[in-house]
């Protein structure tokens, strides 16, 4: 429907710098930071009105573009709070927790990919930036769709890689199945091919044992951090390893077998968080929280999690996503319209965070 405009800078650039207690607690052997991590504070709305929407990736103009789960609609919130319509994914088969979910841009600048559930599966696609009306191109497909625990997330690493984040759609023993692309993290290559140097020869499967990853993050060293809803017990930060084995359904949260990786951070109970966007700023990690409704700010040093802090922007309700601007703000996506959520006034809207330097 239009052209995506973003100034007459690279995009490039984007993949180098985007790329029971009652209480959070920090997984074996916490971080210890040297400093106390900064200030966070609203500034402003972005954008309002939004319908249910759940993927936003940046542009470097200031600019970012927004999927609206239940439409199908990718729309573009400009630095200057205009919003408009770029395109509609009309594959978009919304039901449940399904529909049109988290969104990447690839090193180059040229393709928007999308992770979307259709009629038969969960599957990531691709349009051209310049073109979004032509034909789009299958990137993944056959990633099993539900009702719940669609996964959704993708992000491109500073290795060029697509990594996609499935869930295990409520069949628990498919996150441990090595046929199965539920309840895994995905690295593909930019047209969908597998990696030579994938942990698993001939798959896409990059870790596994993941109950519902909804939120994925780089490090400044380059090192991958994903979200996951826990079932009851615990939710998780986790530093994810190449073939490595989160064990889910066997385990939740921390465990004492070590065929399976242990979170860096948790939540207990999972009423705390339902931990679904991540974004990291100076080896500092922000994850929006779902049923917790507020923003997690954790410390990260060495590979290390310190200790899940709670930021009080005030009643915001469900959040769903947080992305890092070339600013050095934070915008923060509400989720109070995804049929979970209690409405405000202006809903569902981006705010911008700014962080203290």
């Amino acid at each position: 429907m239009r052209l995506i405009t973003f100034g007459l800078v690279s995009l490039a650039s984007l993949a180098l710098t985007a790329c029971a207690s009652g209480s959070p607690v920090a997984g074996p052997v916490p971080a210890t930071p040297s400093t106390d991590p900064p200030a966070v504070t609203v500034a402003a709305d972005q954008a309002t009105a939004l319908i249910t929407p759940w993927g936003l990736v940046r542009l470097p103009d200031g600019s970012a573009l927004v999927s609206e789960r239940d439409t199908g609609r990718i729309v573009q919130v400009a630095a200057d709070r205009s919003v408009s319509e770029v395109t509609r994914i009309a594959e978009t088969a919304a039901s449940g927790e399904g529909g049109l979910m988290g969104l990447a841009v690839d090193p180059t600048g040229t393709w928007l990919y999308a992770y979307v559930t259709t009629a038969d599966d969960n599957r990531v696609v691709r349009l051209r930036l310049d073109d979004p009306d032509a034909p789009r191109e299958e990137i993944v497909t056959g990633i099993p769709k539900a009702e719940t625990h669609n996964g959704g997330r993708i992000a491109f690493g500073p290795d060029g890689m697509l990594y996609v984040a499935t869930g295990d759609t409520r069949v628990d023993d498919l996150a441990q199945d090595p046929t199965s692309l539920a309840g895994k993290i995905l690295r593909v290559d930019p047209e969908g091919g597998v990696p030579d140097d994938n942990p698993f020869p001939g798959s896409p499967v990059w870790s596994l044992g993941h109950r519902n990853v909804q939120g994925l993050a780089f490090d400044s060293r380059g090192r991958l951090w994903a979200t996951e809803f826990g079932e009851k017990d615990a939710d998780e930060l986790n530093l994810i390893e190449a073939g490595g084995n989160y064990g889910w359904p066997l385990v939740e949260g921390t465990g004492t077998d070590p065929a399976y990786i242990n979170p860096q951070a948790q939540w207990t109970p999972t009423s705390l968080a339902s931990p679904s966007g991540l974004a990291i700023i100076d080896d500092v990690a922000y994850v929006a929280s779902l049923r917790g409704e507020v923003l997690w700010q954790v410390p990260l040093v060495d590979g290390r999690a310190g200790e899940p802090i709670a930021l009080d922007l005030g009643d915001l309700g469900r959040l769903r996503t947080v992305e890092a601007m070339p600013d050095g703000s934070l915008w923060l996506m509400t989720s109070n319209t995804d049929g979970r959520g209690d409405p405000r006034a202006g809903d569902d809207r981006i705010l911008v965070l700014k962080v203290a330097a």
